[in-house]
């Protein structure tokens, strides 16, 4: 008799360009018959993957989540043959090499000093946000039907500094564009509350939620929660030089909500094998993770701005292989244990 699939949930961190190595762990979640996506929460690129890989699942199913995802990241990239670029990642210069050129680069210092002394909204009648064709691609009306994994997206609440998730029919194209709306580079999106009719401005999830996990706690979905971890937790050394510095404030920001998160989930973990909390009251989280420290840790938040083909195309294939290791190592942990020891990780 044939297995049921395992479910699980995901929760897909943001990053900029980097969020092609979720693309990856994507592709290989979906050739998985016996892996089922029940939830997933997404910020920033996290958004973008996730509303992605909805719509396509409730359009035409498996394949039409790769195919969705793939028309996302070619539009990002502006890459007219995936193939092509797929072939050049085996031969192209390495991503070490790759990393240490955009941090050399004139034209991204240039960038960089401009984004301290310049705005957005510099731009007057002329601005227009370079992603909303990318998700006005994603046919979000899908996103309301009841098919297909539950979504959540995460933004930030400019007016309360708190975080907003938003899910199914909330979903729209500003929220997604919010969920990616970093402040030095986007124009914040205005969002109005159907019910109070107050309007809002909305940036960034990432800086209250990268990604949000307690939407996946709802007793219905499944106990495993598989994150997707483009932001390294741990980067050796002291940073030194201003984008060294500046790198690793950007990480550290990008984690806390995320490790705040973990810590609660351990605490909670602990009251239950304790018998200090009476059953059911509380739910126990099985959390996993798919990342490439080493990979990540190469790479820094200039290469996140720089989608280029060949940076696309070598990080799908480090995200494919990352799923394919976790998936050898721990698909039998999966609805049984966790496979990340938080007790450790906060130890």
């Amino acid at each position: 008799m044939k297995k049921s699939p395992k479910r699980i949930n995901l929760a897909l961190q943001g990053g900029g360009a980097h969020g092609a190595f979720t693309w990856g762990v994507l592709d290989r979640l979906l050739d998985r018959e016996d892996i089922e996506i029940a939830g997933v929460s997404g910020t920033s690129a996290g958004a973008l993957n996730a509303a992605a890989l909805k719509s396509g699942l409730v359009q035409c199913g498996r394949d039409g989540a790769k195919a969705a995802l793939e028309r996302v990241w070619t539009q990002m990239g502006g890459i007219s043959d995936m193939r092509l670029n797929d072939w050049m990642a085996e031969f192209g210069p390495t991503t070490t090499i790759m990393a240490h050129v955009f941090r050399n680069s004139l034209p991204f210092a240039f960038f960089d000093a401009l984004a301290t002394v310049s705005s957005p909204y510099a731009y007057g009648p002329f601005y227009q946000n370079p992603l909303t064709p990318v998700v006005d691609e994603l046919e979000l009306e899908l996103l309301c039907e009841g098919e297909g994994p539950e979504l959540f997206i995460s933004t930030t609440n400019v007016r309360t500094g708190k975080i907003r998730v938003f899910s199914g029919s909330e979903v729209t194209t500003d929220v997604i564009l919010a969920s990616a709306c970093l402040p030095e580079l986007f124009q914040a999106i205005e969002i109005t509350d159907p019910v109070t009719g107050e309007t809002d401005p909305y940036w960034d999830g990432g800086f209250t939620g990268n990604p949000a996990l307690f939407p996946l706690f709802e007793p219905h979905l499944p106990q495993d929660v598989v994150i997707v971890n483009i932001n390294p937790l741990e980067r050796p050394g002291t940073p030194k030089t201003p984008e060294e510095i500046q790198n690793r404030i950007n990480e550290i920001s990008f984690n806390s909500s995320l490790l705040r998160e973990l810590r609660a989930i351990q605490f909670v973990r602990d009251l239950i094998a304790e018998k200090r909390m009476p059953d059911g009251m509380m739910k126990d989280v099985l959390v996993h993770m798919v990342a490439d420290d080493d990979l990540m840790q190469d790479l820094s938040a200039r290469t996140k701005l720089a989608p280029t083909p060949l940076l696309l195309a070598r990080l799908r294939k480090a995200g494919q292989a990352a799923c394919d290791r976790f998936l050898d190592a721990h698909f039998d942990d999966l609805g049984e244990r966790a496979s990340v020891d938080l007790r450790a990780m906060f130890s």
